[in-house]
């Protein structure tokens, strides 16, 4: 376990400097194409979450108190508290709220953006989201903040669909500036989903007290969720799969997710909104988005009712 979690600490480290190596200040600023801005400013909405989410569980306080600026007035989110956590993954979940951090500077040094929006971290929230994996209620109900293993559980449901949402706009980008910015962000998200994969992966025989369901069964039925919410097919698996779904369909284990090339998995926005609204419709808000998301390809949704 030592071994696999310096590695996986290594590969963040090398994706952090990858971008700090790219000298990324000297291109922010710069002129995009409103299509890029657009792509570039739906991120918001998960690094906002997922900021406010690892901040929250590993320090009890979040932007209001660490970056304010950030923040920008907008309101604080229900529900978000300090996890029980063991020395480890409070350290790994610290490390990645300030990271998030990083990310929502490096998108609003880039863009204008748009405040905080209203996020809900409720354990009543999460408890929600495990319970449509399972198709009934968990009794009692999951609580994601209680220990370890419900928060590396509810800590899956966020940064893969993000890490999905960056690999989709890659190939649409027309900007060197929004290249850079996605394939860094993208970098650290992807590390970020190793981490939180291979914690889970070391103890997926284990059951989740008190429900006596392993770990690997919970990342399973979630991902199935998601894949049933997103409506587009096969873009999210769990721990393990059936050997012919496994890379070159040889192998249950899956500890990293990819398709039969074992490359990542794309979402559009649209598939992005129905996971994280937890309605299955983009123009439907709820879930983690009481009132919706934000940005001009969000917003867009929830005029049209495309």
């Amino acid at each position: 376990m030592i071994l696999v979690y310096f590695i996986l600490l290594v590969f963040l480290q090398l994706s952090s400097n990858f971008a700090a190596n790219e000298n990324f200040e000297n291109y922010v600023g710069c002129d995009m194409p409103k299509s890029d801005v657009d792509l570039v400013e739906f991120p918001l909405n998960l690094e906002y979450l997922e900021a406010e989410f690892f901040l929250w569980g590993s320090l009890g306080y979040g932007l209001d108190k660490l970056a304010p600026e950030l923040a920008d007035s907008g309101p604080p989110p229900i529900g978000a508290q300090i996890a029980k956590l063991s020395p480890l993954v409070r350290d790994v979940i610290t490390q990645f709220g300030f990271q998030e951090v990083g990310h929502l500077r490096a998108i609003k040094d880039t863009i204008t953006g748009f405040p905080r929006l209203l996020l809900n971290l409720s354990r009543e929230s999460f408890a929600t989201v495990m319970d449509d994996a399972f198709g009934h209620p968990l009794k009692p109900p999951f609580d994601a903040y209680a220990n370890d293993i419900n928060y590396l559980l509810a800590s899956y449901v966020i940064p893969y669909v993000g890490l999905t949402g960056y690999v989709g706009a890659n190939p649409k980008l027309q900007s060197s500036t929004a290249k850079r910015l996605v394939a860094g962000l993208l970098g650290v998200e992807s590390g970020q989903d190793a981490v939180l994969r291979a914690l889970l992966y070391e103890r997926g025989r284990e059951k989740v007290e008190p429900y006596g369901i392993t770990v690997e069964e919970f990342t399973n039925r979630i991902s199935k969720l998601r894949n049933k919410l997103g409506r587009h097919g096969i873009k999210d698996e769990g721990l393990n799969v059936e050997p012919k779904v496994g890379a070159e369909g040889r192998i249950r284990g899956n500890v990293l997710a990819g398709d039969k090339y074992s490359m990542a998995y794309d979402r559009t926005p649209k598939e992005i909104l129905r996971i994280v609204y937890g309605s299955g419709k983009e123009n439907k808000p709820g879930g983690f988005y009481p009132k919706g998301a934000e940005g001009r390809i969000a917003k867009s949704y929830l005029r049209h009712g495309d």
